[in-house]
């Protein structure tokens, strides 16, 4: 009797660690994921370190997943409210964290590996400005051609010129008013040239993507062109295209 009775209080010590040990992984995993992004930012560390770490906190965000779940049945049985309140937390946490590189491995499958989108894949615009802040970059300037033309294409339609109605001009100063309204950090502005140069930063890691929009005046209206393309990573997983689309839908209101 006193054996069972030393085992039942071993077992119900075990089951009351489980909460506990899943909702300090999460927080473990959820340190490393922010961790992750800003020791990027900062440039504490290279991105691929940065990326390492935020793979290690998902791998703890599915083991605190898989004690969570665990935990709130045994909360709902036997162990208490705290316990289950632990362990829905621990599975609201590591959700967070498994779930957006698990979408970010998604895309990374379904989209093309390019890294360079603009509206005019036949004579993209060319960056000058930029050019001395790319020098450490690890993708080229250049535009990569009809391969990266097609796989485009296919993955994002709707990037197209935007023929505008209003005059070079004006349509000039509405696209310099709204680059720096989207947050871009201008690099450089032409009006002679009909150009505008600009630098963005992805929200978490920092990751730096450059742009340069093309203002050429037409016999009626203004065509816009405008090219996005990141400094490091073979894929972005949609980031530039998606950088366009919002440029070119605010332009179009």
């Amino acid at each position: 009797m006193n054996l069972l009775k030393e085992w039942k209080e071993v077992r119900a010590f075990i089951i009351s660690l489980v909460p506990v040990i899943g909702a300090l992984l999460a927080l473990l995993a959820v340190v490393g994921a922010v961790m992750a992004g800003l020791g990027t930012r900062w440039e504490v560390w290279h991105f691929r370190v940065g990326l390492g770490l935020l793979k290690w906190s998902a791998y703890a965000g599915i083991c605190s997943l898989i004690l969570s779940a665990g935990g709130i049945a045994a909360g709902l049985i036997s162990t208490g409210r705290r316990a289950l309140a632990l362990s829905i937390a621990g599975c609201i946490i590591s959700g967070l964290v498994v779930g957006i590189p698990a979408y970010w491995a998604r895309q990374a499958r379904q989209l093309p590996a390019i890294h360079d989108i603009t509206t005019d894949t036949v004579n993209p615009p060319q960056f000058v400005a930029i050019l001395p802040l790319r020098m450490n970059a690890s993708n080229p300037p250049g535009y990569g051609g009809p391969q990266i033309a097609e796989q485009q294409e296919v993955a994002y339609p709707q990037v197209r010129p935007l023929i505008y109605p209003d005059s070079f001009d004006m349509t000039y100063d509405k696209v310099f008013v709204l680059a720096r309204r989207l947050g871009w950090k201008i690099v450089d502005a032409s009006r002679k040239d009909g150009r505008i140069e600009a630098v963005d930063s992805t929200l978490w890691f920092g990751f730096k993507d450059d742009i340069v929009i093309r203002i050429r005046p037409l016999s009626s209206g203004t065509r816009i062109d405008i090219r996005s393309v990141s400094r490091v990573g073979v894929s972005d997983i949609g980031t530039n295209a998606r950088r366009i689309t919002r440029f070119l839908q605010a332009m179009g209101k």
